[in-house]
């Protein structure tokens, strides 16, 4: 019987063992309820296995048994992530290179969609091109107007992030990858050293059009713009995108609520011992790994390490990558982290303060994690106040039309939904509703 019971599902294991540890900490299934602001009902209902439990129910239980991780590991991600590929290694981005060289087609309609597809040159070749309008290049760019093109992009690269955090995806998309295209001919054509400049700028435009791409909801095109980064950066020297790869697929991995990988793929990417930055940002998405996990020790010392590191002057001349809108980003990701450990109250009050420094300009980081803090504050029981903040945001979060934002989003609907006697959640429920469908 024991044998049985241990080759049982996990969920199936959850309820029996939330139980068990509830009643070895001589907590009433009424104290239970208080310290989560689950109903007793529910509570009962998962004890029983007449319920599944959510990941939140099993992360707000295994903080308020001392489960260390125990309860959360009996509970399945929300939707899998499979295993994301590695980064390209050297000898495939000079393989892909020479091999695939290819045609980059954009459709434009006059409904406002649009759409791209990297197509191979053979394929472009045998169908043909008839009606294709050609907007050549000259073959040997003179030298003496490249650096003052190069100054342009990389110039023209902070109007466009400062674009995409004021408006959806879709709206600056078709710019950034012609503009991408642009630098990677231009490199191509270019003589060193101004061909090594060309090559990393367009990394960087490629890699912030893998996270806007991020940012519709497709993470497999996301990760192809992320290698295409990767490949670029390494024929201009930059060897450091490629563990940044590796975070970006931990991203992917974080939002699927897959911690193990999330964790094993930061690590990876600190193991290639990048610059700082890219470190820092590793050992940051390390810890919320582990905060998915509920390993709150784990989560906290890599976030130690993350402070140390991000805090280190990145004087490459490159764009910045990451985000350049919080200026506390370590102490912004302590308040998700101790969301997803289970601690709502100690994490909304560290996103209050934080929030409140975010620049009025940055719509999609106000969004972001205006929404992660409306969050921690349901979770918390703060219902009438999840929703006023909720409220506030909703015209943001419309306006950015990010889907990692709508993620959270839909998570506080459930959480609100479990309180529909109260007011405000009734008042909210339209609006909410229409904001999530968008």
């Amino acid at each position: 019987m024991l044998q049985q019971a241990q080759n049982a599902p996990r969920s199936s294991r959850f309820g029996p063992e939330l139980r068990r540890l509830r009643t070895a900490r001589g907590v009433t299934l009424g104290g239970l309820s208080a310290l989560v602001h689950y109903s007793k009902s529910q509570l009962s209902k998962v004890e029983r296995g007449l319920k599944a439990p959510s990941s939140d129910l099993a992360r707000l239980c295994d903080n308020a048994l001392k489960a260390e991780g125990a309860l959360i590991s009996l509970v399945p991600p929300a939707r899998s992530a499979s295993a994301p590929a590695p980064a390209p290694t050297p000898e495939h981005c000079a393989a892909t290179e020479a091999e695939e060289s290819e045609f980059w087609l954009m459709q434009f309609d006059p409904t406002g969609s649009a759409w791209f597809r990297p197509v191979a040159r053979r394929s472009v070749m045998a169908a043909g091109a008839a009606g294709a309008m050609a907007l050549g290049m000259p073959a040997a760019p003179a030298q003496g107007h490249t650096p003052g093109f190069l100054s342009q992009a990389r110039s023209l690269f902070d109007t466009y992030r400062a674009m995409g955090q004021t408006t959806a995806p879709g709206l600056v998309l078709p710019a950034l990858v012609a503009q991408t295209h642009a630098l990677r001919t231009l490199a191509e054509r270019t003589e060193p050293p101004l061909r090594r400049d060309a090559f990393v700028l367009a990394s960087r435009y490629a890699e912030f059009v893998g996270w806007l791409v991020q940012e519709t909801g497709d993470d497999r095109a996301a990760l192809w713009w992320t290698d295409l980064a990767v490949r670029t950066a390494r024929r201009g020297g930059d060897e450091g995108l490629a563990a940044y790869a590796l975070v970006r697929r931990a991203l992917v991995a974080f939002y699927a609520e897959d911690g193990s990988t999330t964790v094993g793929l930061s690590r990876r990417a600190q193991a290639a011992e990048p610059q700082e930055r890219i470190a820092g940002l590793a050992a940051q998405q390390e810890a919320q790994g582990y905060a998915l996990l509920g390993d709150h020790s784990a989560c906290m010392k890599a976030l130690d390490r993350a402070r140390a590191l991000l805090s280190q002057p990145d004087r490459s001349g490159a764009p910045v990558i990451g985000t350049t809108n919080l200026s506390d980003p370590v102490s912004m990701i302590t308040g998700w982290c101790l969301h997803d450990l289970g601690r709502p109250q100690r994490a909304a009050e560290i996103l209050d303060e934080q929030v409140s420094r975010l620049p009025a300009h940055a719509l999609r980081t106000q969004a972001r994690y205006g929404v992660r803090r409306a969050l921690a504050h349901a979770q918390a029981g703060e219902i009438e106040h999840a929703c006023t903040l909720t409220e506030r945001l909703l015209d943001t979060v419309d306006t950015v039309g990010s889907a990692t934002v709508r993620t959270d989003l839909r998570r506080l609907a459930r959480v609100l939904a479990r309180h529909p006697s109260v007011r405000s959640v009734r008042e909210l429920d339209h609006r909410l509703t229409a904001s999530l469908h968008m």
